[in-house]
């Protein structure tokens, strides 16, 4: 199974970084070929992206969520993913985002993308692009700020 690990340093408060990633439904502001993030409730979203020219969708279960700190993954339906992001306030104004993401590639064409590092590349300007967006705001667009554990929240 490939597996991506990139970080990145933003320049805001890591509760500013993470309420902003927490806002999925934006992620195709920064995220090359992934046409659209639907929020089905506070543990669920439905992904649609393009791969390699080819429509997938996929749903995906939030496993793991504790504010400010870790955001875990993984698909529960179609295209096989896990994930995880975290968050380490580095200062009151600056903050690194680790993120970690493995998939079951498909086909010739992701195999010889995970092959030449196609997708190390994807997702280091994927995070490129999310440090333009909550740089330029300064502050994020929304936040959820529940605890998960397990795929289950907790109250």
């Amino acid at each position: 199974m490939p597996k991506v690990e990139q970080s990145i340093e933003v320049n805001v408060p890591v509760s500013t970084a993470y309420n902003q990633w927490t806002q999925f439904e934006e992620f195709p502001m920064f995220m090359e070929g992934v046409d659209e993030v639907r929020q089905i409730d506070n543990t669920h979203l439905h992904w649609v992206v393009n791969v390699g020219g080819q429509r997938e969708e996929w749903d995906a279960e939030i496993t793991e969520q504790h504010p400010d700190q870790r955001i875990a993954w993984r698909a529960i339906g179609g295209k096989k993913n896990s994930g995880v992001a975290t968050f380490e306030a580095l200062s009151p104004q600056r903050t690194r985002i680790n993120v970690e993401f493995g998939w079951e590639s498909e086909g010739m064409l992701e195999k010889l993308g995970s092959a030449i590092g196609q997708d190390d590349r994807q997702v280091k300007a994927d995070l490129e692009r999310f440090k333009e967006l909550v740089e330029s705001r300064g502050v994020e667009s929304g936040a959820w700020r529940g605890e998960v554990e397990h795929g289950v929240q907790q109250r």
